[in-house]
């Protein structure tokens, strides 16, 4: 059966500082172009129908650096759109608004947890109509609503799916049902 890579790009000048990003298109750290390349020996070995990427630069640079050039630029898989929260910590905002999450409140002037759900549900559709594995390179956040929604849950639950920089995840199949066969983890 079908499996779908997911790998979060690598890390940048806001990742560690802990800015959310969306918009602005920040080039990788050193570190983040290390965590990308050490991707390419375990990714190399499959073999993917397609490889899709967010238009952002970290997303394609990441891709580049783990060695897929040969990309399609499609924007549902960009970042979660933060809109007045662009650049600001999570520390910042429930500064003024106290145990805010973008899970459960989304970004005034960004998107609702209503519409990344809906953006996450278009990018499985589009990627069930392709035959074979793909590759996907993306964000954190839009990630963890993406593997959510894959098994059936809301976007709201993406809160319980950690994803770190360079970090790979694999959806899948068990029999019929949709499963998350790997989270953040070390492919071989």
């Amino acid at each position: 059966m079908r499996k779908i890579y997911l790998c979060r790009h690598g890390s940048t000048k806001w990742s560690k500082t802990g800015q959310h990003t969306s918009t602005t298109d920040l080039p990788l750290l050193e570190e983040g172009k290390q965590e990308a390349i050490k991707l390419q020996k375990p990714l190399h070995r499959k073999l993917f129908a397609k490889v899709f990427s967010s238009p952002m630069k970290r997303a394609i640079d990441t891709a580049s650096f783990a060695g897929f050039t040969d990309l399609i630029l499609d924007p549902d898989f960009s970042e979660w759109n933060y809109g007045s929260y662009e650049g600001k910590t999570t520390e910042e905002i429930r500064a003024k608004v106290p145990n805010w999450s973008i899970f459960l409140q989304g970004a005034p002037g960004g998107e609702t947890c209503k519409e990344i759900e809906e953006r996450a549900k278009r990018a499985i559709e589009k990627m069930k109509e392709i035959e074979g594995d793909l590759l996907v390179f993306s964000h954190g956040h839009f990630i963890r609503v993406l593997g959510a929604v894959w098994v059936g849950l809301s976007a709201k639950e993406g809160r319980c799916l950690a994803l770190g920089n360079g970090g790979v995840s694999i959806l899948s199949y068990e029999r019929q049902f949709p499963v998350i066969e790997l989270w953040n983890g070390l492919i071989t």
